[in-house]
């Protein structure tokens, strides 16, 4: 069975999640309705079209929200192939253990055929323990490899947090 062009942004939005080594993501929000908003869609429904979403789409799904300029979603054969989100693309979510994650760049391209997801300007990657920004953060859902990379003189930076221990806030020396 052919999957929509739906199903391929909800994809996407999992995938987003996953990029951001984040497999603790809220697990009811994957059996929430998807909602999609946009100021303008134009959606072929051929077996290799395009819908294309502009003017401030949101999808939102349980604790999911994802904004971004335009995003436009490509079939062939009837199955979804690449999702392209574009204009200032913003993540949030709620985790299962209540912490909250946010990510932006300003574009992000997913190739389902080869489930590679790529990340580019300006990208920063928050998260209760720790963050990543960089130019370009490439995610191999195949391997699991995630890269990240600075623009010329740029560079990757990462800050990761010590794991709460039992005796913080108790004032021990």
């Amino acid at each position: 069975m052919p999957r929509s062009p739906d199903l391929s942004v909800r994809v996407l939005a999992l995938l987003l999640v996953a990029a951001c080594g984040l497999a603790d993501a809220r697990t009811s929000d994957r059996r929430q309705p998807m909602d999609i908003e946009s100021g303008r869609s134009d959606c072929g429904l051929g077996a290799n079209a395009t819908c294309t979403l502009s003017g401030n789409v949101t999808i939102t799904q349980g604790t999911l929200r994802i904004v971004a300029a335009s995003a436009v979603v490509s079939q062939v054969g009837g199955a979804p192939s690449r999702t392209q989100l574009s204009g200032g693309v913003t993540l949030q979510q709620e985790l299962d253990d209540g912490d909250h994650i946010q990510a932006v760049a300003a574009n992000v391209d997913y190739d389902m055929r080869n489930e590679v997801m790529v990340m580019t300007g300006n990208v920063t990657i928050n998260q209760q323990r720790g963050s990543l920004t960089g130019q370009r953060v490439v995610y191999n859902l195949k391997t699991g490899q995630v890269e990240s990379g600075g623009d010329g003189n740029g560079r990757v930076r990462m800050r990761i947090l010590p794991k709460p221990t039992a005796d913080d806030g108790k004032g021990t020396p």
